[in-house]
């Protein structure tokens, strides 16, 4: 599937927003893999934000989440569009979805938007 122009403005944004480099874009299944093996090898804390460039909710709480990884520092955000991952995320039903990650397993989970549901969220996971 081809990559759409918000696809590519969403990216862009978070080149930009990202001022920490704690945020990572999986680009494909086995990038997404690579990803999940590090948090679970590294056993540091993670969230996830599963999400769909068709989404208008994603798109809605996608530039929060770039923020918000510049104020959570000890957090490893990752972004994974489920287009782009089709394998790795045909476990998603909804979009956004987050899974928070803590010593290398989940631990909780997030559907939905809310910027300052995500934030609580991520405070009471960092």
């Amino acid at each position: 599937m081809e990559r759409g122009n918000e696809d590519g403005i969403a990216l862009d944004l978070a080149v930009k927003l990202n001022r920490h480099g704690n945020l990572k874009i999986a680009s494909s299944d086995q990038n997404l893999k690579d990803i999940l093996l590090h948090i679970n090898s590294s056993k540091s804390p993670a969230v996830i934000n599963y999400g769909a460039s068709w989404c208008r909710v994603c798109s809605q709480i996608l530039p929060a989440f770039y923020q918000l990884s510049n104020n959570f520092r000890k957090l490893c955000f990752v972004y994974a569009d489920i287009d782009e991952c089709p394998e790795t995320t045909r476990h998603i039903r909804y979009t956004p979805t987050f899974h928070f990650y803590r010593d290398g397993e989940r631990v909780d989970e997030m559907f939905g938007a809310g910027e300052e549901r995500l934030q609580d969220r991520l405070w009471l996971h960092s």
